[in-house]
């Protein structure tokens, strides 16, 4: 699978993922090709950076409908933030936003079962409104896997859609920049600071969103910067917002700097439970697939292994296969292998992977069988 800006894009080629509207109408499905000039220019048109191409002899990539579901959402939600948002930053007013944030409790704040959290390609131009997005999904997961009461998940999902709307009057290479400086860091608190003003006028009869959006703010800034960590009276909101927007601005998949990988922040995240709640981490891997069957990681010795078995009390020790022999490690067994963890996980671009499920299953192994669509 390749990735190509639209002005790279030629006749012939297929779509390795499909291409909704603003409004969530399907224009293009996977494995389309690519059959003239005037296919390419609708593509343009959509405003895009780019789009993922299958290679010549490549498969079409598995997705489940959940999949499928999840990446419209995304799509349609999207663009509904960006318009809302400029629409408070620039008239300080609201309109759709509790809309929005009820459509992210409805699909995503009453689930039962994990996620595969797809990360969409990000530029620096729409990178705030897309993280927004996520950071409110995880947010409206992580409260329902933590089972709080429904007014902290609202506030939760509220302050992550809105929580960076002072960073919109950066320049657009700061507001996405990962590794940013000691005076990066300023000229962004500075903004972020700024745009608590327009909190103040917008929401002016929820005032608790400007109180946990400064909170989450003053926390970070501390730990960017090394400092002591005092959030002992931190909403929970405010806890919620620290670890999710960590989660999303940390994996997410950018033009000019690879993603950290899932494993490798969370277990950064546990190691600071002054910064990140322990009970908010939790609920974090309660809610998302990340060592599901079929992804290659990459162990403390330097050995490689396919996980086929989830551990649904410590995800960070599944059942792998060995790569170098073909044994089978369980590592939940820590009198066998308490010495060996994972420590990162080897990804594709596009983190999607089929597991023979069929031999599993003669191998004694039980594994979750997903509906690829």
């Amino acid at each position: 699978m390749l990735f190509k800006k639209c002005e790279e894009l030629k006749p012939g080629m297929r779509l390795a993922k499909p291409i909704y509207s603003k409004k969530g109408v399907l224009l293009y499905d996977r494995a389309s090709v690519l059959k003239d000039q005037q296919s390419i220019d609708n593509i343009k048109s959509f405003g895009l950076i780019g789009v993922f191409i299958l290679e010549p002899a490549e498969p079409v990539p598995p997705m489940t409908q959940d999949d499928l579901d999840f990446e419209r959402f995304q799509t349609v939600m999207f663009n509904e933030i960006m318009e809302e948002m400029e629409l408070i930053r620039t008239k300080h007013k609201q309109e759709k936003f509790p809309y929005i944030c009820s459509q992210i409790i409805k699909n995503y704040g009453n689930l039962r079962k994990k996620i595969t959290f797809q990360q969409t390609l990000r530029s620096e131009e729409d990178y705030i409104y897309k993280h927004s997005l996520n950071v409110a999904i995880l947010a409206a997961m992580i409260t329902h896997a933590m089972n709080v009461p429904l007014s902290d998940q609202n506030d939760s999902v509220m302050c992550a859609v809105i929580h960076d709307i002072g960073k919109l009057t950066l320049p657009p290479q700061l507001q996405a920049k990962m590794d940013t400086t000691e005076e990066d860091r300023t000229i962004i608190d500075n903004h972020e600071t700024a745009g608590y003003s327009i909190l103040d006028e917008a929401f002016f009869s929820q005032p608790n969103i400007k109180r946990v959006c400064n909170q989450a703010r003053k926390t970070l800034l501390d730990y960017w910067n090394d400092k002591p960590i005092q959030n002992q009276k931190m909403f929970m909101a405010a806890k919620v917002l620290v670890v999710a927007g960590i989660y999303d601005k940390e994996t997410s998949v950018r033009m000019d700097t690879p993603p950290v990988s899932e494993v490798a922040v969370i277990r950064r995240m546990m190691e600071r439970s002054d910064v990140f709640d322990p009970k908010v981490v939790k609920g974090l891997t309660d809610s998302l697939n990340i060592l599901m069957p079929g992804v290659s990681v990459e162990l403390n010795t330097g050995e490689k292994a396919l996980v086929i078995k989830t551990n649904e009390y410590d995800f960070l020790r599944p059942t792998v296969l060995s790569f170098r022999d073909n044994s089978i490690i369980d590592l939940s067994n820590r009198r066998a292998y308490n010495d060996l963890e994972i420590v990162d996980i080897m990804k594709t671009l596009d983190n999607r992977c089929v597991i023979d499920t069929a031999k599993m299953k003669t191998l004694g192994i039980t594994v979750e069988e997903p509906e690829y669509v």
